[in-house]
């Protein structure tokens, strides 16, 4: 898991919970495991709508994905997703049951 995708959610928090609480959301998924859940069953719960192929988010991650890299997991808090809406949704249009990683907080 790349420490960006930790500022990404706590940049993201921010803007929700403001900057401590955001901060200290952050810090606990850190030490959370990598889980697995379907990513239909991701945007259910986080009420999202998947991104189409045509984001250049998804784009991106697909590229990484085609490249031959692993994506970080999705880093879900306090039920919505804090990094990882690229990578759910591309998941999502690959195939809609596909086990995702992520860390649930």
């Amino acid at each position: 898991m790349a420490e960006h995708d930790y500022a990404a959610a706590s940049g993201y928090l921010s803007i929700r919970f403001g900057e401590s609480r955001a901060e200290e959301v952050s810090k606990k998924l850190q030490k959370l495991p990598v889980i697995q859940r379907r990513a239909n069953d991701i945007l259910r719960a986080t009420q999202r709508v998947p991104l189409p192929l045509s984001d250049p988010g998804v784009l991106r991650d697909l590229q990484k994905v085609l490249a031959g890299e692993k994506l970080s997991p999705v880093l879900i808090a306090d039920g919505d997703i804090a990094d990882g809406y690229h990578r759910v949704s591309l998941a999502y249009a690959l195939d809609p049951y596909a086990d995702v990683p992520l860390k649930l907080g």
